[in-house]
């Protein structure tokens, strides 16, 4: 009697996994797939491998919700070809989606992300990701000068990482760049070190608002720039390589943006096919992430402010 409750006990277990598996592998629709001897082809079984392996985790995510920005960097590759933003209940969907696919870390940024709605917007994101979300991290990357106390008081609590995006401690060589507006000081307002990255239809090609071959450098430049500053332990440098292949970048539409090839191919919209169809196309190299050391303590719980 035992022996027979145990069976059937296994007979379930068996019976929901094969259910289980059933609805995450594709179907078989023609004996094409099969040889001869009625088994499953080796290569139907490669294609299945490869389905399972193509599909990342979203744990750390750049949402560029805005294009719009107060600054002409002559180097963006995020330029303004565009004023849309999601209604941002969308956006809130969007965000669940990605966290209901393993999202652990959100870093906001542009265009410049304070600009929007005065920065509320913003706020009110930042807020959600933190506290309906949980998310252990939540950031924001920005040009610093539309920041305001105030923002700090209502949201700031929410907050767990601000970057402030600085290229030279010589304002004459920002105001070159375009980090500035007017003659108002870039550094008042005040690492990683990236190499410029130049991106087709964004920062060169013809039909782009910036040209960045100006600040293009090689790749022994770039190098040499970071053995002059060796002595500084702060510096993380991070190479166009790297940029290209493992970062994952939500537009303003939330597309996964694959820039492999030197252009943004967008993906589908998550909002329109899910996170898992649409980051099949990001081109994202979840080693290179790795690598580059893109997975690290990203909670910063013990380390509350007073704003």
């Amino acid at each position: 009697m035992f022996l027979q409750l145990c069976i059937n006990y296994l007979q379930c277990i068996f019976a929901a996994v094969l259910a289980w598996i059933g609805g995450r592998v594709p179907q078989m629709h023609n004996t094409s797939q099969l040889s001869s001897t009625g088994k499953v082809n080796p290569a139907t079984i490669k294609e299945v491998k490869n389905i399972s392996q193509a599909a990342a985790t979203p744990s750390s995510v750049n949402y560029h919700f805005t294009r719009q920005c107060n600054y002409k960097c002559g180097f963006c590759f995020h330029t303004a070809k565009t004023s849309f933003v999601l209604p941002i209940e969308e956006a809130k969907r969007g965000l669940q989606l990605l966290k209901e696919s393993g999202l652990e870390k959100i870093n906001f940024s542009g265009g410049e992300p304070f600009i929007h709605d005065r920065g509320d917007f913003l706020g009110k994101l930042v807020q959600y990701c933190k506290h309906d979300l949980q998310l252990p991290s939540v950031s924001i990357v920005s040009n610093g000068s539309m920041i305001r106390e105030k923002w700090f008081q209502t949201y700031g609590e929410y907050l767990d990482i601000l970057a402030i995006s600085c290229d030279s401690f010589d304002e004459d060589t920002n105001q070159t760049i375009g980090r500035a507006q007017g003659r108002k000081s870039h550094l008042d307002n005040l690492c990683k070190v990236f190499q410029c990255l130049l991106i087709d239809g964004e920062n060169a090609g013809e039909n782009s608002l910036r040209e960045a071959e100006r600040f293009l450098i090689s790749d022994q430049q770039f190098q040499d720039f970071l053995d002059r500053h060796s002595s500084i332990n702060c510096l993380v440098p991070e190479s166009n390589q790297k940029m290209r292949d493992s970062y994952l970048i939500l537009d303003e539409y939330m597309r996964f943006l694959d820039c492999r090839e030197g252009r943004k191919d967008p993906s589908k919209s998550i909002l329109d096919v899910g996170v898992e169809e649409a980051i099949q196309f990001s081109g994202f190299d979840e080693k290179m992430f790795l690598k580059r050391g893109g997975k690290y303590v990203w909670s910063k719980a013990d380390m509350r402010l007073e704003w």
